[in-house]
């Protein structure tokens, strides 16, 4: 959360919605936007993916984003998905604790994403659609 809240001078002015997997987060979202709650999900648990997959199409469904901008988790890469197939442009901020490679949900959205960014520039890959243009924190 507090690598994407760095990054809300860049949306300042346009419509914003937050997605998140804890209470306790969407508490603090809530001075920013309109908030939605899903599940928690990864690959070790498909039926939990399948119940988050069907709360993020409810969630695109209502909001129609015109850009998704995600730090990562199943969840991110879910919306990003969805968001994807509904016209939505993706803005990837893989996170800053990915030190060696990008993370698995960075990977699965790396071929679809409008804009994929990574935070160490050893990981950036120029003709792979993967830039760094620094850190975020």
């Amino acid at each position: 959360m507090s690598q994407l809240l760095k990054l809300r001078e860049g949306w300042k002015g346009h419509r914003t919605f937050y997605v998140t997997t804890a209470d306790i987060v969407k508490e603090e979202l809530q001075k920013y936007g309109n908030v939605h709650l899903v599940g928690q999900c990864n690959r070790e648990h498909p039926l939990q993916v399948i119940q988050v997959l069907f709360q993020c199409l409810r969630i695109i469904r209502q909001e129609r984003p015109d850009v998704i901008v995600s730090t990562g988790a199943a969840p991110g890469l879910l919306m990003c998905l969805l968001g994807k197939l509904f016209g939505s442009k993706i803005v990837w901020v893989d996170s800053i604790t990915n030190v060696r490679r990008l993370s698995l949900s960075g990977r699965m959205v790396r071929p679809f994403a409008d804009l994929f960014l990574t935070q160490w520039p050893e990981l950036s890959e120029p003709r792979g659609n993967v830039e760094y243009v620094g850190a975020v924190i």
